[in-house]
């Protein structure tokens, strides 16, 4: 069976009409963002924000169309609201939590329109994220959360990776969450950073057998069904790739920006270009790489050894012209720590390995307190 093409994406939607203006939503320019990838279909609606709720219908019916269509794998159409240029809507009390760290309503871009608003309570979300598995992607989302706590930061995780979550190990959390109202979840906590994960919900040897509508809707009810409460910044441990978890997040999500992790050798810096590629298309800023697993030194001699390179992430973010974040050395005491939920950063602290962490924390740090203003959710453009 062939692919969709973005062709056949929009002749199907131009089968779907705005039930107020009687025309199809193709011809009234409302659908943005189209993407079509291996199958994997995802675009926007632009609609009036007073009418949000009434074109729910709507949505779907756009998603139908293209579902049916052959080659399509999974379909995500989300309802985007600008103020209409006529006659903007009156502008609501916005409080203090859901405010950007400049001081804007959350999602009001810089041309005054507003978009859905991020997650309540909630500053800014930055993703860890890789190309490849196998990088230590999530050992740094963890370490990098609890160093910026250790900063004074208020923060929460989430663990992303519906297929592979691995944060209730690594942060020694074990048990199930709560709901106050059997709508919303209460976060499982350690360290003093709030946790979700898919992992909290399931066995731990359970395989998630999920197709991407299902990973997409699973990822959104843990990001706005969650109390997070009031928090500086929520990390966001991706799954390794480029599939519907970093698309679900870059459409729906005021992302203030990503952290890429790779380790030093070409395939995966390969891997991490196309991540960092990815997040570029869909409009979300780099704040930089990390490299994991840098250097070795042998805990019987001392001597520096250079496992998987060296500098490669430095070298490749400078040819890209990408902040160079910092460097992670491979030490066991790494990865026992992690493997006994006692991350290094807590059970560690004045270790050389935790230091690094930290440094990497104070600039990310650094990067969120810089932003000036919110920034609107992003529009994905692919060429």
């Amino acid at each position: 069976m062939s692919a969709v093409s973005r062709d056949q994406v929009m002749a199907a939607l131009s089968g779907v009409s705005d039930p107020d203006r009687k025309q199809d939503i193709v011809s009234l320019g409302m659908v943005t963002g189209l993407v079509v990838k291996d199958g994997n279909v995802g675009f926007a609606i632009e609609v009036d924000p007073r009418k949000g709720a009434a074109m729910e219908p709507l949505r779907k019916a756009a998603e139908a169309a293209v579902d049916a269509l052959p080659g399509v794998l999974s379909v995500t159409a989300v309802l985007t609201a600008h103020k209409p240029a006529a006659a903007a809507a009156p502008q609501q009390p916005t409080s203090q939590a859901s405010q950007a760290p400049g001081g804007k309503p959350a999602g009001a871009g810089p041309g005054g329109g507003q978009q859905q608003a991020m997650v309540p309570g909630v500053k800014a979300i930055v993703a860890v994220a890789s190309g490849k598995g196998g990088v230590g992607k999530s050992t740094t989302a963890t370490n990098l959360s609890l160093a910026l706590s250790r900063l004074g930061l208020t923060v929460g995780m989430l663990d992303a990776d519906i297929y592979g979550p691995s944060q209730p190990r690594m942060m020694g959390i074990s048990g199930r969450p709560t709901s106050p109202d059997g709508k919303t979840l209460r976060p499982m906590e350690n360290y003093g950073v709030k946790t979700m994960s898919m992992g909290f919900l399931v066995a731990e040897d359970t395989p998630m057998i999920w197709r991407g509508p299902m990973v997409q809707s699973a990822l959104q009810q843990m990001l706005r069904d969650v109390e997070w409460g009031e928090l500086d910044v929520l990390i966001v441990d991706m799954p390794p790739g480029t599939g519907d978890a970093q698309l679900t997040m870059a459409q729906q999500v005021p992302l203030a920006g990503a952290v890429i992790v790779s380790t030093p050798q070409d395939i995966a810096l390969l891997d991490a270009r196309k991540g960092l590629n990815m997040f570029r298309k869909v409009d979300v800023p780099v704040f930089g790489i990390v490299e994991n697993m840098s250097t070795f030194v042998c805990p019987s001699c001392g001597e520096e050894s250079h496992i998987f390179g060296h500098g490669g992430a430095r070298r490749e973010a400078e040819k890209l012209g990408m902040d160079f974040l910092g460097e992670v050395p491979l030490d066991i005491a790494i990865r026992e720590t992690s493997d006994e939920g006692r991350p290094l950063v807590v059970s560690q602290p004045d270790s050389a390995q935790a230091q690094a962490y930290l440094r990497i924390a104070e600039t990310l740090r650094d990067k969120l307190a810089a932003r000036t203003g919110a920034r609107q959710a992003p529009r994905i453009v692919m060429q």
